[in-house]
Formats: C-alpha cells, structure tokens, sequence
C-alpha cells in the first residue's frame, strides 16, 4: 500500500443517537461508476482500504449504485479485509429503475424490508449501521416507511436510520416515528440551498448532516476545468458542466484556487475546509478512484480558516453567480445507463 498521510483524522459524533464517525467520509458509487469508467472490484477494494488506512472508517453505498447492487458487492468484498467493527457502514433504499430505463421512487413497508434483506445478502454483513431512504416516496406516508425502518432497528438488522434529500415536513414528521440519525444532503460550495431551513432544523432535532458531492461533483477538484471529463462521465450533461454554464462557473474555479494558492494548499482542499468549518455535525463525504486524491481530501483537515477566510472564500463563489441548476433528474436518468453496464 502506498505510504498513508500523518494526518490524524478525528471520530465525531453524527447525530445525536449514538453513531461515531469519522470527520471525513468515502462516498463509494464512483467506484461503480456515474462520474468516471466504474473500477474492477480489485481496484475498488484497494481504494477502500487505502482510506481505512489513512483513518477514513465511514463508507457510504446504495443499492442503486452500479449494475445489479455492484457497488454493494464491491464494498462487501472489502470489508471482509477489513475490521468490520471499525467501520461505519451506510447504504440506501428506495430508488427503482424499469427495463425501459424509467426512474422512480418506492418506499412501502414491503418494499423497506425487501430492500434491506437484499442490501444485507449483497454486503454480506450481519446488519447496516446507517439505513438511509435514498429519496422519498410522496405516495407512502413517511410514517408508514419509518415504522418498518423502526422494525429493522428492533430486529438489530440496522442501527440507525437516515434520510436524503427529504424536505423540512417530511423530517419533522419522520423523526417523530423514530428518531433520525442523519440527513444526507448535497451541499457544497456552489449548492448551498439546505442553509436556510434544513440545516437549522436538524441541529434542532439532533440530526447530523451527510453532505454528499461535497466538491461539487468533483468541479472543485478540477473535472472540466485542469482535466477534461471522462467519455464515461454523466457530467458530459450537466447543466453547470456544459457550454456557456461552465465557462462561467470555470471564473468561480479560478477564484478558488488564487484563495488556495494564497493559504498553500489546493482548491479542493480549501473547498472541503470550508465545508469542514460550517459545524461538526456536518461530515462530507467526498470519493474518489485515485488514492493521491484520498490524502489531497485528508489535508482539508489541517487548514484552519478563520471567519475573515470563510467570508472570502463565499465572496469567491457567490452562489448568484453559479451557472446551471443542480439538475438531481440528471443524474438518475444517467444511473440507469451505470446500472445496465456491468463492471470489468
């Protein structure tokens, strides 16, 4: 393995039920796939333990990542070299694909356990420390979802449970079934609409915040602008990746990396700093195939910004001045084409 970073990361608590994570998480779906050419399992595995190494302990999946639960598989294979008691392991439910390539949600009781059971068999693990609804069913009561989420928690086939993209009604009414440990959000900085109502509500309620694509699909590491998209890549789409919206928002990059020159570090570790620095109960979860960009991750946590810098760095990015819409429809559609084509 490659030499691991001296970076000590801290272990915080996420939530107020009880779930210790690390202060920096790995989102997994990459390796299968979405932003880039999905990895072998064997090179998926060693990307995992190279992140466990450096002290990274939560990991983040779902069983709609990668063709037939890949990703699911992936990390279940990694996990069996790794100590599985160490580990915080999430996964979601709860998004569907037709054969025609039709997206939905679903989040029936049935459906609950039917997913559950299959995450548990394809992880190859005893029980699912943070159960996530991916995206929520507006035709099923919450209550009704959450109550068989509850069951789950009862029968020890998971420890605590978890929402996404989830709106302040919909939190409040979920959280009075069972509490909720976390909320996962996108949040970045160039989507930063969960400020206002989401972020105030959950630190209310005790509900850490899971902030996913937390460089902004990895825009602030450089994708489209230092380096051109992988021919894989569903951001060939997106509408702040293409045309006149990314030569706008590469004016927001240049920005951000004349701020990370003049700290001594580079734009994506300037950006998850400032993330870092919203709270500790919010835990990014950036991921990565390449393991040199694990210990550029890492490094976000040695920066040390003070209310002066983080004014500078919002100044830099104006959230008004992003171009194109965040577009979450995108990404599912595109989801599909990942999960029809089978890993090498």
């Amino acid at each position: 393995m490659e030499k691991k970073t001296h970076i000590q990361i801290p272990r915080v608590g996420l939530g107020s039920e009880g779930l210790e994570v690390s202060r920096l998480g790995f989102g997994c779906g990459g390796l299968s796939g979405i932003l880039n050419a999905p990895l072998s399992h064997e090179a998926g595995c060693s990307v995992i333990k190279e992140a466990f190494c450096r002290g990274i302990t939560f990991f983040d999946t779902a069983d709609f990542y990668g063709h037939n639960h890949d990703n699911e598989i992936m990390i279940g294979k990694a996990l069996k070299q790794l100590p599985r008691e160490r580990i915080q392991l999430a996964t979601k439910f709860g998004m569907t694909i037709s054969g025609e390539g039709q997206w939905g949600v679903k989040g029936t009781p049935e459906y609950v356990r039917q997913c559950c059971e299959a995450s548990l068999k394809y992880l190859d693990v005893d029980y699912i420390d943070l159960y996530y609804q991916h995206r929520v069913d507006i035709s099923v009561p919450i209550e009704d979802t959450m109550e068989e989420l509850k069951k789950l928690v009862e029968e020890g086939k998971i420890k605590f449970i978890g929402l996404s993209e989830a709106s302040v009604d919909t939190i409040r009414r979920a959280h009075s079934v069972h509490p909720i440990t976390a909320l996962q959000m996108e949040y970045s900085l160039w989507t930063r609409e969960i400020e206002d109502e989401i972020i105030p509500l959950c630190r209310e309620l005790g509900i850490g915040i899971v902030a996913y694509s937390p460089l902004g699909h990895g825009f602030f590491g450089g994708k489209a602008v230092m380096e051109s998209l992988p021919n894989e890549s569903y951001l060939a789409m997106h509408p702040r990746f293409t045309g006149e919206n990314l030569e706008k928002n590469k004016l927001l990059y240049a920005r951000l990396a004349n701020l990370a020159a003049k700290h001594a570090c580079t734009p994506p570790q300037i950006a998850l700093a400032w993330l870092l620095h919203q709270g500790d109960d919010i835990i990014p979860i950036p991921g990565t195939t390449k393991v040199h960009n694990l210990d550029n991750n890492i490094g976000s946590l040695a920066l040390k910004l003070t209310e002066e810098d983080l004014k500078e760095i919002c100044d830099a990015v104006p959230i008004n001045e992003v171009a194109g819409e965040r577009e979450l429809a995108l990404l599912a559609q595109y989801s599909w084409k990942v999960a029809n084509t089978p890993s090498k």
